[in-house]
């Protein structure tokens, strides 16, 4: 074997999960097909569980360093400010258990960024310019052959190459889905010096034959994302030009109010899921498999947590200390979860569910794995596959208890809890009786 795991896109996913097997050991390989990290400020939203996860896989302080909270909605008509609009219910302080209360604003090249040198820092590869055209497996390992260079040959292989993954229709896994939206929407990173940034600017439909534009200064940037619904059967023009013009169309700035536009692409807003996620030694990851509509950031969001759920699992199985059986539980734990999810982020694009606690995602759980195991009479409010609350307990921070690749056994007043390294309960008693047995069958001996 070249490697012990081929992971196919650099995007949040890939890197993710590259980081997760990096501090673990494995020999892990990221290739990506483009030449660089892909530009633009896509999904720019990081909820309060994956801000939570960055925290582990150690890019917290540059995360928060790099971004902010988002702004109020400024709500405008014929150029005039007309209302303000929160475009998130935000948390209580300690609320949910967690130091964050509500999204943190870090655009996606950033982000990816900040992910790469931390991949970089703890000896990771990310190798460029490597688009797969072919992938095939035995019992023994996958092997992935390229546009260009040598094949390379994996004991494992996951799919991180986004919603038009190249891996997936390799394998033949169909995904279903519906288009939520017939027309299609332009994003765009520019620079609007004259627009105050103290606002996300919102300008709703003119007459039935427009679409709202949005424009959402990008926190840690001198940017804004442009964000408009086309109107129908509109081509989308991703030129300099063609975003001015629909800017001046749509808003009260003039054409060259826009000094440069950085980035631009259109998409379909869609939801849509992998028939499964795993096809022997190769598993689908982020949008490779679920695809989300954009409202309620919940997208890139669900990856990352995709990668941190695989990530100590394939450890495990690669170092020896479980069985192979416990790479099933990958798509038992996570599929449910992008169903979920993808439920939640289409009621929100159709406005039949607000930005608040749902979409924070810290209420996700895993109680209904075969890995979580609940032996107490009277649970309580934590249970077995639960997220353990960020809680100082006599003085001790839990998550600081709880960071790295390891189990940890926490024994509290309300019981004893087995955490997994994703930090979600595995094994819960009132005492350790029973633990032993537990232990044996996840593979920890």
């Amino acid at each position: 074997m070249d490697v012990d795991v081929l992971i196919v896109g650099a995007g949040p996913t890939g890197l993710a999960l590259g980081i997760d097997l990096a501090r673990r050991g494995v020999d892990a390989l990221v290739v990506e097909r483009g030449e660089t990290l892909a530009p633009g400020s896509r999904g720019k939203g990081l909820q309060p569980r994956t801000l939570e996860v960055y925290e582990d896989l150690g890019v917290l302080d540059e995360i928060l360093a790099a971004g902010g909270a988002y702004p109020v909605g400024m709500i405008w008509t014929d150029g005039e400010q007309v209302g303000r609009h929160a475009m998130f219910d935000p948390a209580e302080d300690g609320e949910e258990g967690s130091r964050f209360t509500g999204p943190w604003m870090v655009p996606q090249w950033r982000n990816q960024e900040i992910l790469l040198a931390r991949l970089r820092e703890l000896g990771g590869t990310v190798a460029f310019g490597r688009e797969v055209v072919r992938i095939g497996q035995n019992a023994e390992g996958v092997t992935a052959h390229f546009a260009s260079g040598a094949p390379v040959r994996a004991r494992y292989a996951v799919a991180a190459d986004g919603g038009r993954s190249a891996v997936r229709r390799a394998l033949g896994i169909p995904m279903a889905g519906e288009t939520l939206d017939p027309d299609r929407a332009l994003v765009a990173d520019v620079r609007i010096p004259e627009l105050e940034r103290t606002w996300w600017h919102v300008f709703p439909p003119s007459g039935p034959d427009s679409g709202f534009l949005a424009l959402c200064p990008l926190a840690g940037t001198d940017q804004f994302q442009l964000v408009a619904r086309l109107s129908a059967g509109a081509e989308p023009d991703l030129s300099p030009e063609g975003v001015r013009k629909l800017v001046a169309e749509r808003t009260h700035l003039a054409p060259e109010a826009v000094t440069e536009l950085l980035w631009a692409s259109d998409f379909r807003p869609r939801a849509a899921l992998a028939d499964r996620l795993r096809e022997g030694r190769v598993f689908l990851a982020g949008d490779a498999a679920h695809v989300h509509s954009p409202a309620g950031g919940q997208g890139l969001n669900t990856s990352v947590q995709d990668a941190y759920n695989l990530g100590w699992k394939l450890g495990a199985v690669l170092g020896g200390r479980a069985p192979e059986a416990l790479l099933d539980t990958y798509e038992e734990e996570r599929r449910p979860v992008a169903e979920h999810v993808l439920g939640l982020s289409t009621a929100i694009l159709r406005a039949e569910a607000r930005r608040g606690a749902a979409t924070r995602q810290l209420g996700l759980n895993y109680r209904h794995s075969s890995l979580s195991e609940e032996t107490r009479r009277d649970p309580g409010p934590l249970s077995a596959g639960d997220r353990v609350p960020d809680l100082t307990v006599d003085g001790v921070r839990l998550f600081d208890r709880l960071k790295g690749p390891d189990w940890t056994l926490l024994t509290l007043d309300s019981g004893v809890f087995l955490v997994r390294p994703d930090g979600y309960v595995g094994w819960a008693g009132d005492t350790e009786d029973g633990l032993g047995t537990y232990r044996a069958r996840v593979g920890l001996g």
